[in-house]
């Protein structure tokens, strides 16, 4: 026990000014592969300083990453770039103060998918009271069932309602479909749209020409030096979060915060560099092994999602910068404790050995008086049991885990704890030879999506009154015969128009009513 104790002083890592704190020392690494590693911490180091400063880091598409410079314009590396944050900044407070004075709104609409969604939801749940000035709710899919509920929820309220439609490009699919959908419901109640709409976007984008045109109420800029899934510090996360009635200003100086901390350029006193070894090491720097987030407090359940995008679509890679096939990535999932200890935990503590834990810990368990439980125990004691007994139990078991303690969910540790894995992120990429800032596979996805649209639309055309097999259409209008008969099921599910017989793929027949 005193060698953990030993080793638990030694990889304990602490900032006093943010009280938050990084424990590695249930991760199995020897002194000599963190040596090892040297030469490539000092390249990652300069790498990121190097990104810092305005280099080119996404290729693809020639761009700057800055979501650094979001929490300290003074660090960007022109005078416009410092003035269109802060002036962006200003226009977003004066937005929300306008707003909150007025007595028109009392709900905000997201629309937005991916890091337009993301990362307002993890805040806005994290840091939400029962006092928030303004109600969020997101339509974050392209699913009608998923946007009728939200739009039942809100049916009465439409009026009251702010829309914040979120896409730098103005194109991305699922925004869109939203986008009209909302204009749609507002138009069938009476309401004007237009007078109740703000866009995120980027200057002279689809979404910018149509906001202009209509005239809708504000726009605020989407800039693309800062990717999606590091947007929530921009104009995409503190416009709802403003008007949520969040303390914006406290999420970006904890990130700021924790920037300058990450900074540090001795390896062991760097959390983000610890962070990013100890996934290297557990995955022998090919993702070998899942991450699993385990924060335990029930504010923080979103994490896990959030970290989803930010890591797996930031690390998930077929080639290196190199050009070389490599096939990298993290996989990441989680929920809260002690929930899932009553769920996967059992898998984890018995079974495969296939996954690293990070255990998260809030110190404050509440913030009024509560109750005993049991004479001297309160339920956040209980938390803490958990928490405690479930790090042992992994570590007896041979599996490695993490632990980050924060004093208290609050604007200052959730900006933090948003700035840590940021920087992690982009250092476990240089680590391991890929870039973190674009995603190819992404746009694959919208390719591949437009194709099936295609054929949805010449499939509904070779329709006839006569009965027709998929194959026999897919003959007649060039298309394979399966990505037929999807779309055909699809069509017949939803247009009573379609009538379709039997249920053997090759003999289902469809036609017109």
């Amino acid at each position: 026990m005193n060698s953990l104790w030993d080793r638990f002083q030694k990889y304990h890592l602490a900032d006093d000014d943010l009280g938050i704190t990084l424990d590695v020392s249930r991760v199995r690494f020897s002194d000599e592969w963190l040596a090892s590693m040297e030469p490539a911490v000092q390249k990652a180091f300069a790498s990121m300083k190097a990104l810092e400063s305005g280099a080119i880091a996404n290729p693809d598409e020639g761009r700057m990453v800055g979501h650094y410079w979001l929490r300290a314009p003074e660090l960007a590396p022109s005078d416009e770039l410092r003035d269109e944050i802060v002036s962006t900044y200003a226009a977003i407070r004066q937005f929300a103060v306008d707003t909150h004075r007025g007595d028109s709104f009392s709900d905000v609409l997201v629309i937005g998918i991916g890091g337009s969604a993301l990362g307002p939801q993890f805040v806005a749940d994290a840091l939400g009271t029962a006092d928030d000035k303004m109600r969020l709710y997101f339509f974050d899919n392209t699913d009608p069932d998923g946007i009728d509920r939200t739009l039942e929820t809100l049916a009465h309220r439409l009026n009251h309602t702010l829309c914040i439609v979120i896409s730098k490009s103005g194109s991305t699919p699922e925004t869109r479909n939203g986008m009209l959908e909302a204009e749609a419901a507002y138009k069938a109640v009476g309401v004007d749209f237009a007078s109740h709409a703000v866009a995120v976007t980027g200057v002279g984008s689809q979404l910018d020409k149509y906001a202009t045109e209509r005239r809708w109420l504000k726009r605020f800029p989407m800039w693309d030096w800062v990717g999606g899934r590091t947007s929530v510090m921009s104009a995409v996360g503190l416009v709802p979060l403003a008007l949520q009635g969040l303390d914006v200003g406290g999420i970006l100086q904890g990130a700021a915060a924790m920037d300058d901390w990450t900074r540090a350029t001795e390896t062991t006193r760097n959390p983000a560099m610890m962070l990013a070894l100890m996934w290297h090491f557990a995955g022998g720097g090919r993702g070998k092994k899942d991450m699993v987030i385990l924060p335990y407090k029930d504010r923080l359940a979103l994490f896990s999602k959030y970290l989803q995008q930010l890591v797996m679509e930031s690390l998930g890679k077929r080639l290196d910068v190199d050009g070389n096939v490599v096939e990298q990535g993290i996989a990441v999932y989680g929920n809260k404790g002690s929930t899932d200890q009553h769920a996967y935990v059992q898998q984890l503590r018995d079974g495969v050995n296939n996954f690293f834990a990070t255990l998260i810990e809030v110190r404050q368990a509440r913030s009024c008086p509560g109750i005993d439980v049991e004479p001297g125990v309160t339920t956040g004691d209980y938390l803490q049991g958990f928490l405690r007994g479930t790090r042992t139990a992994l570590y007896e078991a041979g599996r490695d885990n993490i632990t980050i303690s924060i004093p208290e969910v609050s604007a200052r540790t959730i900006g933090a704890l948003i700035a840590l894995y940021d920087r992690a992120v982009g250092f476990y990429g240089a680590l391991v030879n890929i870039n973190a800032y674009h995603q190819p596979g992404v746009e694959a996805g919208k390719k591949a999506a437009a194709s099936v649209l295609a054929v949805l639309a010449a499939t509904r055309g070779a329709l006839k009154k006569e009965a027709q097999t998929a194959a026999q259409i897919a003959a007649a209008i060039g298309r394979d015969p399966e990505d037929v008969f999807h779309a055909l099921t699809h069509l017949a599910a939803n247009d009573a128009s379609i009538k379709s017989e039997g249920s053997v793929p090759a003999a289902q027949s469809f036609a017109l009513a």
